[in-house]
């Protein structure tokens, strides 16, 4: 059984002593590629050092909607030349994020753009993180139409929404928050749409699943996240995990 962890920050320092043990856990239970998002500038040589270790780990460079104070418009430049000469399978993690205080809507939206053309431009998928922002974002996308599509990580809209984007080629990350019994609107979800629509995550070191809450998450525990798929749709966990490998795969080309 083989499995792909879309989302996780193993580049966080927290991880700094104890990474070679956590990807060898991952790897115990069929995880068998993780996916590693850049989030600010500053930080992409340490990720691409990082994933440069291991074949197992895959980079992905992107300016991040929440990180906006650490952004500037010289940071495209950077991204444009580390995409066009480093071996990266997606532009992410970028995205609109209306949750936090304060957004910078026109700020955000500026950067998102520019990325999304960057992805155009090079052919490649996006990892997108939207909070209280699809609408926009599916407008966003409507208006571009990349080909390669991505994934929204953590995805948290509704029906409708993911619909929307399964039919704009983007499938629908899960991770942790699908364990949760409150996290109705996601599980009805997941219940409903076909197991093609989504590709598993953990957002390690974040987005505990519930039987370890307040504990520092990583990439093993995605086997649990297609358990639990796997019981909601009452399937196996081997089909959950040739679904979600199958359509990871095939989005950004591992």
């Amino acid at each position: 059984m083989q499995l792909i962890d879309t989302h996780c920050h193993l580049d966080f320092p927290q991880f700094d002593n104890i990474r070679a043990s956590i990807i060898d856990a991952a790897a115990s239970v069929g995880v068998s590629g993780i996916i590693v998002p850049g989030v600010t500038a500053k930080e992409w040589r340490r990720l691409l050092t990082i994933v440069a270790s291991r074949p197992s780990l895959h980079a992905a460079l992107g300016l991040h909607p929440c990180f906006l104070s650490h952004h500037s418009d010289n940071d495209l430049s950077l991204l444009e030349r580390e995409v066009a000469r480093e071996d990266v399978c997606a532009i992410g993690e970028i995205g609109l994020d209306f949750f936090i205080q304060n957004p910078n809507v026109d700020m955000q939206l500026f950067f998102l753009q520019k990325q999304l053309a960057l992805a155009l431009a090079f052919d490649l998928p996006v990892l997108l993180h939207v909070r209280k922002a699809h609408d926009q974002m599916l407008k966003e996308l409507r208006r571009i139409k990349l080909p390669k599509g991505g994934i929204v990580h953590a995805f948290s809209g509704s029906e409708q929404q993911a619909r929307q984007y399964l039919s704009l080629g983007f499938r629908l990350g899960v991770g942790g928050t699908v364990t949760y019994e409150r996290a109705k609107k996601l599980r009805k979800i997941v219940s409903t749409l076909p197991l093609e629509s989504f590709v598993l995550e953990t957002d390690a070191p974040d987005m505990p699943l519930s039987s370890y809450r307040d504990e520092v998450n990583q990439p093993a525990r995605v086997l649990e996240v297609a358990s639990c798929i796997a019981s909601i749709k009452a399937c196996s966990v081997e089909e959950v995990a040739a679904a979600t490998t199958g359509q990871a795969l095939q989005l950004v080309g591992l």
